[in-house]
């Protein structure tokens, strides 16, 4: 691109003092322990975070159901009260307003995320809405654990995103990230944060950072579908679910490699090509912002864009503000979005055969592939696109080969778009992406890892 040709700025040397240093130091290196730093949980590896997560969820586990039932009722309430009458003793709070007033599309959504919460809950209504492999599916398994992780990273997210640490990662790996993946090297954080910890936590970093002008609508549309990569954690759960988990070491390589491959390919094709590179708010941005400048090497031009980020860091209560408002804006913005949008989706790939059809022309592909059973690996190849975990399942029960069930469970990681958690997250953001093009992300992340995947599948396991 062109802005990225202009002449380097002149060096100038900034001088920063104990407290500056101190405040890029101390929050980052506690955001990266919480965030970034591989921990024992039993017999497996996680983060900090995850295991935090885990503790607020059974601290409220025996009233979760009732607390995100709640929650997502007040959102459908209050979104048609702003909606319909505009209340100005309400919406003179900035909060609030925020929160709940929303486009007619959101106000929709929420609307059938309440419905389908309270026919869920109180088991009434059409079985298709409430049954285990629906709503009861999201309501039960999937909220209780967003839930606890949206409440801790709203308010430990700011560790990560207000003190520097993401401007030192950023400017150092721009050189790598850039050519090579068309994004700044900034995201190359959410990708750890998300490959060690939740796809989820790498979406709200992303979706945080483009509300705030640190990406382009192109550049977070490529890293929230790209980059917000499964956890090692998810990915022994789906290894084990085919009874494959000796082989998790080649297949972790797999899904790497598959992934690797997709990022460079995937966003140089439409639709997120044709994504704008324009921030939020229509303004283009500042061709210099990634040259280091004249007289200084690329470590200490890193290090001062990271330490004057630091100097106009909030102090600990605009940090503990921003946090709290993030929280809630997840809970109350994205619950709603993921009861309506992955229950409708599990619906279809529940009672409808519309997956089976989509997958039929993956047929003679696999076939091509030289897939075993192909013809029921088909079938599972569109579903993913509802859940991530449900491919695994119906691989456990109906196919016999090992390298197809290989396959299928690496496919199911590398897809990577499903609409119970990730399609639902980025939907639930302002991430400029629709559910068109989320789908069109999935089918062609499908076409581009299905290839590599069954070549290391033959390789590794047949």
């Amino acid at each position: 691109m062109s802005q990225f040709n202009s002449p380097a700025p002149k060096s100038v040397a900034p001088n920063y003092d104990l407290k500056v240093w101190l405040t890029f130091l101390i929050p980052s290196l506690i955001g990266v322990f919480l965030f970034m730093t591989p921990v024992p949980s039993g017999e497996i590896m996680t983060i900090p975070i995850a295991v935090m997560a885990k503790a607020i969820q059974a601290l409220f586990s025996e009233i979760a159901l009732e607390v995100i039932a709640v929650i997502i009722c007040i959102t459908g309430v209050m979104s048609l009260i702003f909606s319909l009458f505009k209340p100005k003793s309400l919406t003179k709070y900035h909060l609030l307003n925020h929160l709940f007033n929303v486009s007619w599309i959101w106000l929709v959504t929420r609307l059938f995320g309440m419905a389908f919460v309270l026919l869920t809950y109180f088991q009434v209504g059409p079985h298709a809405i409430s049954s285990e492999n629906t709503g009861l599916l999201v309501l039960k398994d999937l909220l209780p654990v967003l839930f606890s992780v949206f409440i801790l990273a709203g308010l430990l997210l700011p560790l990560l995103l207000n003190f520097g640490l993401l401007e030192l990662a950023g400017t150092l790996l721009t050189k790598i990230m850039r050519p090579v993946f068309g994004v700044p090297g900034r995201s190359a954080v959410n990708c750890v944060a998300s490959w060690l910890g939740d796809g989820s936590v790498g979406i709200l970093m992303t979706a945080r950072q483009y509300e705030d002008k640190y990406y382009t609508q192109r550049e977070a549309a490529i890293i929230g579908t790209t980059f917000s990569a499964v956890s090692i954690t998810f990915c022994l759960v789906v290894i084990g679910q085919v009874k494959l988990e000796y082989l998790f070491a080649p297949f972790y390589l797999t899904v790497c490699l598959a992934g690797v491959v997709a990022a460079i390919i995937v966003p140089r094709l439409p639709p997120l090509r044709f994504k704008k590179d324009i921030y939020i708010d229509g303004s283009e941005p500042d061709g210099n912002a990634e040259l280091v400048p004249e007289g200084k090497t690329l470590f200490k031009h890193s290090l001062d864009v990271a330490l004057e980020k630091a100097k106009k860091a909030p102090g600990f209560k605009g940090t503990l503000q921003e946090g709290v408002h993030n929280a809630l804006d997840m809970v109350f913005a994205v619950l709603p979005v993921v009861m309506a949008v992955g229950t409708f989706a599990l619906i279809i790939a529940e009672y409808t055969p519309i997956f089976q059809y989509l997958g039929m022309p993956f047929v003679p592909f696999l076939e091509l592939l030289q897939v075993p059973e192909a013809e029921a690996a088909a079938q599972t190849i569109m579903v993913g696109f509802a859940d991530m975990f449900i491919p695994s399942i119906l691989a456990a029960g109906s196919i016999e080969s090992d390298v197809t069930r290989f396959i299928i469970a690496a496919m199911s990681v590398t897809q990577l778009i499903y609409m119970s958690e990730v399609g639902a997250l980025l939907l639930g953001s302002k991430i400029p992406v629709n559910i068109v093009e989320l789908f069109i992300v999935f089918i062609l992340r499908t076409l581009v890892t299905l290839p590599v995947i069954a070549l290391m599948a033959h390789w590794l396991v047949g």
